[in-house]
């Protein structure tokens, strides 16, 4: 952090005078709930209140102005109407305050005037020397120095607990539901900041900063969108190197994105799938429940990014335990079975558990010594990484047997509680140790699928120079002209991916069909840029089996082209070789305007879109992350030797999704979009080639 960013830092969380523009006297007005906050959470720093109406507001001497405080200003609280927001912004320039909070909305949230006003103030504040957070922001809060700046009505009553959480809220109104439900779990918060509009200040920012900040272990993120995703990306690379965690709760698991995209892999890979790649990808854990926001940190105190993620399940309730193993097993969560060592121990008692995914304790857990013993081995193994007790009525009632071997318990393994009935007092217990005490089943679940998707984040690999020079050359060689298949499968194969042989039959062509190079059967294609998905065009003959069925074949689709889009321009008929191999794959590259460039890969075909069988990654991959895409897709079994099945060429297919992938390290962006559907993979050994695709350019190409 330099000099200037900790200036800024520190006027935010631990501001000596806070100046509050638009102050108001009247306790009816959100404009005066800042300075009462302030004062409630023990703020022992000065407030100035900027109004020029009054001389004093609440016990503290206003002024007209920020050029009248004769006192240097470390924090500007804007809470003016929108078109007087510039004014206030020129004040702070002038008095050199280092970072301004606007409250007022009516910016970017309210359409393309308010994006343009909101644009010219930033520009304008960052040519003074001054950053902003907002506009269309309700504050920030600080524990350590206390400092409740906000307009937030839950911050001005709630009683906050200092602790090791920070919370970024791109809703302003939900910080306050953030903080009384993590302060109903029992944590402690540091710093809370909701970021508005995200005009200068963006979460990415503030997440780095937070990493080097003492009060803070675990940051949380509650997203609608994202912003800036190379800063939040190497924010969260450097906590997890820090041994801090970042677990986002992220807006967007909806069908709506998907309607956008021009090719079939943009609409597969919407909203939820890419934030999925990018979290994984940089090391942040997502999770899908509110309470799982407070519930995971303890899971995760102390820990790093596992190379395994096995979970051994031990319980005294055999339908509490369902509740939660059912959800893991519907999220891919491996469960071991019980060790051979614990079947040993409870051999020794006199005790037969049921065979099955978990060491079912239900009619002996309420012995202490059968409890603790399990458990100490289960901790103590390398059976597995993660130990999952359940309890159920002795956790309300006898909480010595469920509880007190958890607390006794060794702190090197992730440990995990859920406790079917109401148990406070169980769960008090666990608060602020090494255990983690889930209230739900839903939330304990949430936790351990969050926590098994964990890993250490991955280097990005080398550019292929050579490749994309290739590629780079061959969009040149178009002269600003859209790409048709032909152009495609060109840019494909610089790539060093198999393209299927074609050529090209065109309106004014004299030679006749029969003299084309191309053995039969052949399939014919329409080739047009303005006509990406041909069938739905009638652009396509399969199966075509002598010269007189292309001949026929070409007129056909000449015709009925012509009919459905009249205005698209024609380049010709594309003939090219009938392919045939053991399964069809989509594999497709784009440009993410949220989170930047994925690559997809995804069972094939003109049902595409149906099945959305895929695995998205943040693009560019290497073979490792390219053969975990290939196992993650269920409907490429078909190539894993599933029952007996043919093995199919994964290895050259893991190569084609790491060569897609190198689009992403193309520096001039020039496409931003490629999709091959189908590409077809052969037996094992005989590689994979496309038999079509798909290139969109960058708007500037």
């Amino acid at each position: 952090m330099n000099e200037q960013d900790r200036r800024v830092f520190e006027g935010l969380f631990s501001p000596r005078v806070i100046a509050l523009v638009g102050a108001s006297s009247d306790e009816k007005k959100h404009t005066s709930r800042p300075q009462r906050s302030l004062r409630r959470h023990g703020y022992d720093g000065k407030i100035v209140p900027i109004n020029p109406k009054r001389d004093e507001i609440f016990g503290d001497r206003a002024y007209p102005s920020l050029l009248d405080v004769p006192e240097t200003v470390d924090h500007a609280f804007i809470m003016v109407p929108a078109a007087a927001v510039t004014e206030s912004i020129e004040q702070c320039i002038e008095r050199q305050i280092p970072v301004a909070t606007i409250y007022a909305d009516g910016f970017a949230e309210a359409g393309p005037e308010g994006l343009r006003r909101q644009e010219e103030l930033v520009a304008r504040a960052r040519e003074g020397g001054v950053r902003i957070l907002g506009p269309n922001c309700s504050g920030v809060l600080s524990t350590r120095p206390s400092s409740a700046l906000s307009v937030n009505a839950a911050i001005e009553q709630l009683e906050i607990r200092p602790g090791p959480l920070a919370v970024i809220s791109q809703s302003g109104s939900m910080t306050g539901g953030l903080l009384s439900r993590g302060l109903g779990r029992g944590v402690g918060f540091s710093k809370v900041v909701s970021i508005g509009n995200e005009s200068d200040l963006t979460v990415g920012e503030l997440t780095d900063w937070l990493v080097d900040d003492p009060e803070t272990e675990t940051i949380l993120l509650f997203l609608e969108t994202i912003r800036d995703a190379p800063r939040l990306a190497s924010a969260a690379r450097r906590a997890v190197e820090a041994g801090k965690q970042v677990i986002a709760y992220k807006l967007g698991r909806s069908d709506v994105g998907r309607r956008l995209a021009a090719s079939h892999t943009g609409a597969m890979a919407g909203s939820a799938e890419v934030g999925d790649a990018f979290f994984r990808a940089h090391g942040i854990l997502r999770v899908d429940n509110l309470e799982t926001m407070f519930e995971l940190p303890s899971l995760l105190a102390g820990k790093r990014p596992a190379k395994q993620h096995r979970v051994a399940v031990m319980s005294t309730t055999g339908g509490g335990a369902a509740t939660v193993v059912d959800r893991l097993g519907s999220m891919d969560v491996e469960v071991v079975t019980p060790s051979t060592a614990v079947v040993d121990i409870l051999a020794e008692k006199g005790i037969d558990i049921p065979r099955g995914p978990l060491t079912d304790l239900t009619h002996a857990g309420t012995r202490a010594d059968v409890y603790g013993a399990v458990l100490d081995e289960l901790v103590a193994s390398d059976h597995c990484d993660l130990v999952l007790a359940i309890a159920g009525s002795s956790a309300q009632f006898q909480p010595q047997i469920s509880v007190g071997p958890l607390l006794r318990a060794s702190h090197g393994k992730a440990l995990a509680a859920f406790f079917a009935p109401h148990a406070p007092e169980a769960l008090e217990q666990l608060s602020g140790t090494h255990v983690a005490g889930f209230r739900t089943p839903e939330s304990c679940a949430d936790a351990i699928r969050a926590w098994s998707q964990w890993r250490q984040p991955a280097e990005a690999p080398s550019p292929n120079s050579a490749a994309l020079a290739m590629v780079a050359d061959t969009i040149s060689g178009l002269n600003g002209r859209r790409p048709n298949e032909r152009d495609s499968a060109a840019i494909f194969a610089a790539l060093d991916i198999p393209t299927a042989a074609s050529v090209v039959v065109r309106e004014t062509d004299d030679a006749p069909i029969s003299a084309m190079e191309i053995e039969f059967p052949v399939v014919a294609k329409i080739l047009s840029a303005d006509i990406p998905h041909k069938t739905d065009a009638g652009g396509v003959v399969l199966g075509i089996r002598d010269a007189a069925e292309l001949a026929e074949a070409v007129k056909s689709i000449r015709e009925n082209v012509a009919k459905r889009h009249p205005e698209a321009k024609i380049d010709g008929v594309l003939v090219q070789k009938m392919e045939s191999g053991l399964a069809e794959v989509i594999l497709g590259f784009r440009c993410d305007p949220e989170v930047g460039p994925v690559v997809v890969l995804g069972v094939g075909g003109v049902l595409a879109e149906i099945y959305k069988d895929i695995a998205v990654r943040v693009a560019p991959v290497g073979l490792d992350e390219a053969r975990s895409m290939i196992d993650e897709v269920k409907g490429l079994a078909v190539v894993r030797g599933y029952r007996g099945l043919p093995l199919g060429d994964t290895e050259a297919l893991a190569q084609a999704v790491v060569a897609i992938s190198q689009l992403a390290n193309d520096r001039e962006a020039l496409i931003s979009e490629a999709e091959i559907n189908p590409l077809l993979v052969l037996p094992e050994g005989a590689g994979v080639v496309a038999v079509d695709g798909l290139v969109i350019g960058s708007p500037e190409q």
